[in-house]
């Protein structure tokens, strides 16, 4: 008896414990474009909506479009979810184009708000030419195949969608529910759930499932801190102004060692703007722009070019920086205002800094013993090889190799403990000499 009891407890909050785990309809709100980070995000919604058992997923989806690459990770996550998974392009205002546009239709059920828009997603260089004519249709191809193979499948209209990628054309929420491209408009979130209860949907594998979400409430999945980081670095304009930053902190805790606090937030926003860009397809030749530019700034400040060379700098950086991010996407490319208005101030703050360097470390030193050496005295007695000297309103004992006469002008030449080291100085002008010249 006392055993069917314990078993019964235990079978009791197994029960409850599932229950509580239980979530009802999982929400992700996307508004960004489609990146690694934002493919990261989906994937960990749709494991957590696996693990919690939950009705369905519900992607609140706006984005102007993105990478490939991460179009395709997240349609693969999609096409294998157990959870069904609904992408709702809202609210109004919001779009789902070009890689958006792909990700709406490959969902389970596919659904807008009033006043959205969706299509475009004809593929294209990055510098905007016309992929068709470069590469034989193949990139053209390949996204028009994949996005029929999931229309058909999902009960859409595929020779209609693949007019959003060869002809580049775009749907009102009304046109696209005409065309059969989408099965419901919806004023929100809670209206979508309503016309939702009680739908069959098709799965990807042919199977049938019938939601059951009209009472349900919806639970946030609200992105980690890492994600919401990635998701904000993988801005290339973020990354950007932080790597600008950054070098020019580095650079300042290179000329002022000890400085600690310009160093220490320096290395961090390099790191992160690096690791942003390792998110992004990096064009190489405009890593070789900003490295020469970077050269010609370095340059300009230690050859003095009349403003030439900084002037080249500047051009070959701007250009770097706009050929930087090598995608189709404009929102995904840096912006020219966003480029001047970086480029322009660091470059005029690194040459100033530089000059700056270069001249103090040419002056001649004026403190201190080094800063004898070079000055002009006169011999107070004999220097045979050895004698007495007038040097800066001191005495001084002083040696030379050669003879020097009483009243003779001196220059300094070294300095060896408190004995300097002279030579007859027909000029007497001051010649300056670097502290290397000290002996030890």
């Amino acid at each position: 008896m006392k055993k069917k009891l314990i078993i019964a407890a235990f079978l009791l909050f197994a029960s409850v414990a599932t229950s509580n785990a239980r979530a009802d309809v999982l929400h992700l709100k996307l508004d960004d474009q489609i990146t690694p980070a934002s493919a990261e995000v989906i994937a960990s919604a749709i494991a957590r909506a696996e693990q919690e058992n939950a009705s369905a997923l519900i992607i609140t989806l706006n984005t102007p479009g993105g990478l490939d690459t991460s179009m395709r990770e997240i349609i693969s996550r999609i096409d294998a979810s157990r959870v069904p998974v609904i992408v709702y392009v809202g609210p109004s205002g919001a779009r789902a184009a070009s890689a958006g546009f792909i990700i709406l239709l490959t969902a389970d059920v596919a659904a807008m708000a009033p006043g959205t828009a969706t299509g475009a997603a004809h593929p294209v260089m990055a510098d905007g030419r016309d992929i068709e004519k470069t590469m034989d249709e193949k990139i053209v191809n390949d996204a028009a195949a994949l996005l029929r193979s999931h229309a058909e499948k999902r009960g859409r209209d595929p020779l209609i969608a693949e007019t959003a990628i060869r002809e580049s054309k775009s749907f009102t929420e009304r046109e696209a529910l005409e065309k059969h491209l989408i099965e419901i408009i919806a004023r929100d979130e809670t209206d979508l759930l309503a016309q939702l209860e009680g739908r069959t949907i098709t799965r990807l594998d042919g199977s049938k499932s019938v939601l059951h979400v009209a009472d349900q409430a919806l639970t946030e999945a609200t992105p980690s801190f890492r994600q919401r980081l990635l998701l904000a670095l993988a801005d290339p304009r973020l990354a950007f102004v932080l790597f600008a930053l950054g070098a020019l902190c580095v650079y300042f805790e290179f000329q002022h060692p000890g400085a600690i606090v310009p160093g220490v937030v320096g290395i961090l926003a390099v790191v992160l703007a690096l690791y942003g860009f390792h998110m992004l397809p990096i064009n190489l030749t405009g890593v070789l722009l900003i490295v020469v530019a970077i050269g010609l700034f370095i340059l300009e400040a230690k050859v003095g070019g009349f403003g030439i060379l900084g002037v080249g700098g500047i051009a070959a950086a701007i250009v770097g920086s706009l050929i930087l991010i090598d995608v189709p996407n404009p929102e995904l490319r840096l912006p020219p205002g966003l480029v001047f208005a970086v480029v322009v101030p660091f470059a005029v703050i690194m040459i100033f800094v530089l000059k700056l360097a270069i001249r103090a470390r040419r002056a001649k030193v004026t403190t201190g013993t080094a800063g004898m050496i070079g000055l002009v005295g006169k011999a107070q007695t004999a220097i045979a090889p050895q004698g007495t000297v007038f040097v800066r309103g001191e005495l001084w004992r002083a040696r030379s190799h050669m003879s020097v006469a009483p009243g003779e002008n001196v220059r300094v030449t070294g300095l060896n403990g408190l004995t300097l080291d002279v030579e007859a100085a027909k000029d007497t002008s001051v010649i300056p000499k670097t502290a290397s010249a000290v002996d030890e």
